[in-house]
Parts: structure tokens; sequence; C-alpha cells
């Protein structure tokens, strides 16, 4: 549950990296530290976004479930039908089919309003956590010193970070300074 922001952030914040690398600095006492996160690690294994990770899942069985009571609805009401049509005029059959056919269309349509509200849910879930984890982020490169951090990456998104050394991933950090200040 990624967002392309968060992608575009890493982008700038690479290019960033890039011209302070280069540019002088004033302040050559100052030592640039950089360190590396996994937003989708701090959500997964903070508590609070455990918590909303399972009422988002508790949310998706609820709907699953229903839809899957539909769909059963359907293929008695299908072979209730299969059975009756032998015995009914042609005009009985034409309205029974018509019947069937809106029911199909009313549980697509159910089905589909499911996924777009679960996409928004989802979407509105990692916004909000987004925001949270980048100050939990900023809290902890603060204390620790760190001009810079990037978002890591996974395999399930962009890997944007390559390589890096396990002192620079502030990820557990991260998911403490979350834990306190998001109960």
């Amino acid at each position: 549950m990624r967002i392309s922001a968060v992608r575009t952030l890493c982008a700038v914040g690479l290019s960033a990296l890039a011209f302070l690398m280069l540019a002088p600095t004033s302040q050559a006492s100052e030592p640039f530290k950089m360190g590396v996160v996994d937003p989708q690690s701090v959500l997964e294994k903070s508590k609070a976004g455990k918590k909303a990770l399972e009422g988002l899942k508790e949310y998706v069985s609820i709907r699953q479930k229903l839809l899957a009571k539909d769909e059963e609805e359907l293929r008695n009401y299908e072979k209730q039908l299969k059975d009756q049509l032998p015995k009914l005029s042609e005009a009985e059959k034409k309205d029974k089919e018509t019947q069937f056919r809106t029911k199909i269309q009313d549980y697509q349509k159910r089905a589909q309003e499911f996924n777009q509200d679960l996409q928004k849910r989802q979407k509105e879930l990692v916004d909000e956590y987004m925001k949270k984890i980048s100050v939990a982020t900023q809290t902890t490169a603060e204390k620790g010193g760190f001009s810079l951090v990037v978002d890591k990456g996974s395999e399930q998104t962009v890997k944007i970070v390559i390589y890096n050394k396990d002192t620079i991933d502030l990820t557990e950090q991260v998911v403490k300074e979350f834990d306190r200040t998001n109960k």
C-alpha cells in the first residue's frame, strides 16, 4: 500500500543528496549523515499500524462474506430458473431471464462498489499513516543527526535503495517513535 508520492519524494531526495554532496558546505564541521526507512514495515510492525491493517482486513472479510452470500443466492436462483424453464411460457421465460440478468447486474455493481470503496479506504489509510510515519521519521532523524532519510523501497514496489549498511536503516527506530506518538 504505497503511494506514488513517496517515490516522487524519494527521487527529489536523491536529487537533493547529489546536490548536497557536490555543493560546498558552509558548515564543514557538521557531518552529513544519511539514513533509510521502510515506511511499509513501519505500518506493518507498529502497534497502531497493525491495528489499522486489522481493521481493514476485518472490513474486507465482512464484505467478502456478503458478496459470497449474494453469489450463492444467484447460483440458487439460476438453478431454480433452469428447473422451471421447461414449464414456463415464452413470456414467463423472458421475464425470469430478465430478472436473473438484473440480479447479476446488481451483484456486479455491488462488487464494483466494494472494490472502489476498498481502494478509497486503502488510500486514506496510507495517506494518513504516511503523514504520521513522516513525522516519526523526522523526529528520529533529528535525534540521530541525520541530514537526509530516503524511502528504502521494497520488492513489491520500486526498489529505491539497492544497498545500505544496517547502521543507516532507521526503520526500527521509526517504528518505536511511531508507537510512542501514535497509540
